[in-house]
């Protein structure tokens, strides 16, 4: 089962790449809700890389770590990676409204398809929010 979710980024294709690869940035901006956080990430964009981030309530009741491994790195176009079994592509797209950012994502079955493409949009959503808040201090 693969799940889509996609958003448009008002910004630069380098800004966007940029803040999607870059821990600092990652850190700020992943989270589906505003009672979560992460709290650590890393990056090692290369196809063969690893890469992780610590996300966790903010209460600190739970905490999990999503890591993977970069398959393939076309920069300002697309990555892809792999995370346990499964597998997801990030496509970045400019056009005339800014970049389209869509996510491809093998879904897992746990939780409802609803549930994951809700809780990845969001994702999506805040980093739109943080790239265009970004770019308006610069």
């Amino acid at each position: 089962m693969r799940i889509t979710v996609e958003t448009t980024v008002a910004a630069p294709i380098d800004q966007v790449w940029r803040a999607y690869t870059t821990p600092a940035d990652i850190m700020a901006w992943n989270a589906a809700s505003d009672d979560w956080h992460t709290t650590k990430a890393t990056v090692d964009l290369r196809e063969g890389g690893l890469f992780s981030s610590r996300m966790e309530a903010k209460d600190g009741s739970m905490g999990f770590d999503f890591a993977g491994t970069y398959t393939t790195i076309v920069e300002h176009k697309l990555i892809e990676y792999s995370f346990g079994d499964r597998k997801a592509e990030v496509e970045f797209v400019p056009g005339a409204k800014g970049v389209v950012v869509r996510v491809v994502f093998d879904g897992e079955p746990t939780h409802s398809v609803e549930q994951q493409q809700g809780g990845w949009q969001a994702i999506l959503d805040n980093f739109a929010r943080h790239v265009q808040a970004k770019q308006k201090t610069s």
